[in-house]
């Protein structure tokens, strides 16, 4: 287990107090409330009626295999629309302040190949807690000792070539999900500093049954009744989970590890001397916060910044907290970091890949090499 840490309040720890407090008079002066409104449910209702759509159309084999494909791949995006605009929130618990409401959006997470427990311990707990620390936030931590993402991480020769390969490890972070993930971090011992060493009696079934349903909806049934050969159902379903993956990777990545952010070590004593809110601005990132097309597609993933300080405000008041949050981080000196596009802040996750990999390992290479010559000249 990974050492816990303290958020040693600093200077700035007022920032917090003053934010929530403006957050909190938007709502009333407003006479708004915390959750859902009606685009939010209509939005949701678009996402899983597109869902059960596309599924349907799939398994109808009506049509060719080369239409099937695009369909999976619309699936597999649909899937992760779902993810970041009903399942996140419901897991949260910010969807509804119906606790049933919640609950019951959550398992459709199981739909989408993922399991809610172990996604809510994962993320929510430890990813929330301990954002952008090395060995502790295992959300960040795609594909360890392949992807870099921090300084103090071992450069490696490979590493060369992560600002290339690692778009297509996102891509297979959904398959990863449905096959070995769940199980690997339901079965840990700790997932970073938290005791994952007892679960209640019903995820045991919980994570085992829906695991079931799921091979059964996207595997066993699709082989029964479409007339496709396995080959051709293996590239159907290897297709839409990288379309799903590569989806979910992008706008958490983006979110995270993007250039300006921090990737911070605890002293010895095992503190980070920041405020905890203040330590979340400097590890987290928007893009396209003023897109209207990112907003309904992204579930707010894209106003990271207003989901880590507020994650039981449902997404759908992010794009309007947002000044709010952006004005009082300028008055007290916070940083606010964020992209104006998508593309953007692609762009600059592409770049800062280079310079953690290929730029890092000739930096190392040419030290080396200094230091041989200096040896020999030495001799």
């Amino acid at each position: 287990m990974s050492q816990k840490i303290r958020f040693v309040d600093a200077e700035k720890s007022e920032f917090f107090a003053a934010t929530r407090q403006r957050v909190e008079a938007y709502f009333k002066e407003n006479k708004v409330s915390k959750h859902a409104n009606a685009a939010m449910w209509a939005k949701t209702v678009f996402f899983l009626v597109g869902f059960v759509v596309l599924y349907a159309l799939i398994i109808s084999n009506q049509f060719s295999a080369w239409t099937m494909l695009g369909l999976a791949v619309l699936l597999g995006m649909c899937s992760a629309f779902i993810g970041f605009n009903v399942c996140h929130d419901a897991i949260h618990g910010s969807f509804s302040a119906n606790k049933t409401v919640n609950r019951v959006l959550s398992i459709v997470f199981n739909f989408i190949g993922a399991n809610p427990y172990v996604w809510n311990i994962s993320h929510n707990v430890v990813h929330h807690t301990y954002t952008n620390i090395p060995g502790h936030d295992e959300d960040i931590e795609v594909a360890p000792g392949l992807v870099r993402i921090a300084e103090d991480e071992e450069v490696k020769k490979i590493h060369r070539y992560q600002h290339i390969y690692a778009f297509l490890l996102y891509g297979l972070a959904s398959l990863s999900w449905v096959f070995r993930k769940d199980f690997k971090k339901f079965f840990q011992k700790s997932i970073g500093p938290h005791d994952n060493s007892n679960h209640p009696r019903i995820e045991y079934f919980n994570l085992f049954f829906y695991k079931a349903v799921y091979y059964f909806l996207f595997i066993i049934l699709p082989l029964i009744v479409l007339d496709l050969t396995w080959w051709q159902f293996v590239i159907g379903f290897v297709v839409m989970h990288f379309a799903e993956g590569l989806v979910l990777g992008l706008v958490f990545q983006l979110a995270h590890v993007v250039e300006g952010m921090e990737f911070p070590v605890p002293n010895q004593q095992g503190n980070i001397e920041e405020a905890w809110a203040v330590h979340q601005m400097r590890t987290t990132a928007n893009f396209a916060r003023r897109s209207a097309l990112a907003n309904f597609l992204c579930g707010g993933l894209n106003m990271q910044i207003e989901h880590h300080l507020f994650p039981r405000i449902c997404h759908i008041h992010y794009a309007a907290i947002s000044d709010i949050v952006k004005q009082t981080a300028h008055e007290h000196e916070v940083p606010y970091i964020e992209s104006p596009t998508f593309f953007r802040a692609l762009k600059s996750h592409y770049r800062l890949l280079k310079k953690l990999g290929q730029e890092a390992y000739r930096t190392q290479v040419a030290a080396k090499t200094k230091g041989r010559q200096a040896e020999v000249a030495v001799v």
